[in-house]
C-alpha cells in the first residue's frame, strides 16, 4: 500500500470518528455497559460489510503466532473454533462479513497495541483494556471477563501456595507486556525479579524444566497449561481482580479508527443476545473456579 493513499485513508478516519463524536457524543465504551448497538450517526455509518476497512469488502483480523488453545483450536485462526476465532467470526458476522470476507494476519502481542499505524481492522489475542494501552490504542468493549492464575508444578515450592504473601520468595515468571506479569510486578512484588519472556511457549519451558516456580497467566490458558501441556502441573489460585472493574479482553483497533463504534456495537450486541456466554460456555468451560489467593 502507497504512504499517500493509506495517509489520507488515515485522516478521512480521523475526521469521521471526530465527526461521530461531534453530532452524537458516541464514544467507545470498553469498559463499562453500552447500548447493544451504535445509535444515531454512528449507526448510519456502520453500514452492513460496507465499512471504511484497510481492505475494502474485507475485514482484516489479527492474532499473535502461534495461535493458543483454548482461544484458537490447533494454531488455526481461520478455522472458528476455540473462542477468539468463534468470537472474531461472530463480530464479522455483525459487522456484515462472511467468513470468506475475513482475512488472518499475524502480529505479535505486543506489537498490536503498541503505537504507530496498524495493518489489521482490529486485533483479537487476549489483549487486555488499560488506560494505559489506551492512550496508543483503541479497545472495543470487553468481550470477556477475566482472571489470572498461578501454575506451578507439582510438588514443586509454589505447589502450596494459598495467598499472595507465599509468593513473595519465588521466582515466577510471564510473558513480555501482559496482565499476567503486571501482576507479579504490581500485586505480588516478588523479592526476585521475575523472569519474562517473548512467548507462553517460553514460559511454560522455563517451568517444565525448573527455570521458574511458578508461572502467571489468564485463567482459562491456566487449566489448558495443566489439563494438555505441563500434566505434572497445577493451578495454585487465581488473584482477585483489582478495583471494581473486572479485567476484560477487548478488540484492539487504531487510534482514532472510524469503525471502533461499530465493533464496539456488535461486541455488546454479541454479549446482549447470549452470543459471548454461549461461546464461553462452548469453549471455554474448563475454566471454572480456582482457589483466590489474597
Amino acid at each position: 500500500m502507497h504512504p499517500a493513499p493509506h495517509t489520507l485513508r488515515r485522516a478521512v478516519a480521523a475526521a469521521t470518528v471526530a465527526l461521530l463524536a461531534t453530532a452524537v457524543g458516541c464514544a467507545p465504551q470498553p469498559e463499562g455497559k453500552a447500548s447493544a448497538a451504535p445509535s444515531g450517526s454512528a449507526a448510519k455509518s456502520c453500514v452492513r460489510g460496507k465499512l471504511a476497512t484497510t481492505t475494502s469488502g474485507k475485514l482484516t483480523i489479527a492474532t499473535d503466532e502461534p495461535a493458543y488453545e483454548p482461544w484458537f483450536k490447533d494454531d488455526k485462526p481461520g478455522s472458528g473454533k476455540g473462542f477468539e476465532s468463534a468470537v472474531a467470526y461472530a463480530v464479522a458476522k455483525r459487522l456484515g462479513y462472511s467468513k470468506d470476507a475475513v482475512v488472518w494476519q499475524s502480529v505479535p502481542f505486543n506489537k498490536a497495541f503498541a503505537p504507530g499505524v496498524k495493518t489489521f481492522d482490529f486485533d483479537i489475542n487476549q489483549v487486555s483494556i488499560s488506560a494505559e494501552r489506551k492512550k496508543a490504542v483503541d479497545f472495543s468493549s470487553g468481550y470477556y471477563d477475566v482472571r489470572q492464575a498461578v501454575v506451578a508444578l507439582k510438588g514443586g515450592k509454589a505447589a502450596g501456595a494459598t495467598s499472595v504473601a507465599d509468593l513473595r520468595n519465588l521466582k515466577l515468571g510471564a510473558q513480555v507486556g501482559t496482565t499476567s506479569l503486571d501482576y507479579i510486578t504490581d500485586v505480588v512484588k516478588p523479592k526476585q525479579e521475575a523472569a519474562v519472556y517473548a512467548k507462553n511457549d517460553q514460559a511454560k519451558s522455563a517451568l517444565k524444566n525448573g527455570q521458574v516456580d511458578a508461572v502467571v497467566v489468564d485463567l482459562p490458558t491456566a487449566f489448558y497449561i495443566t489439563g494438555a501441556e505441563v500434566t505434572n502441573a497445577k493451578i495454585v489460585g487465581q488473584f482477585e481482580n483489582r478495583g471494581g472493574t473486572p479485567e476484560q479482553f477487548g478488540l484492539v483497533l487504531d487510534k482514532g479508527s472510524a469503525l471502533t463504534a461499530c465493533v464496539t456495537g456488535a461486541v455488546d450486541a454479541l454479549r446482549k443476545d447470549g452470543t459471548l456466554a454461549d461461546l464461553e460456555k462452548q469453549w471455554l468451560s474448563d475454566a471454572v473456579d480456582a482457589p483466590v489467593l489474597k
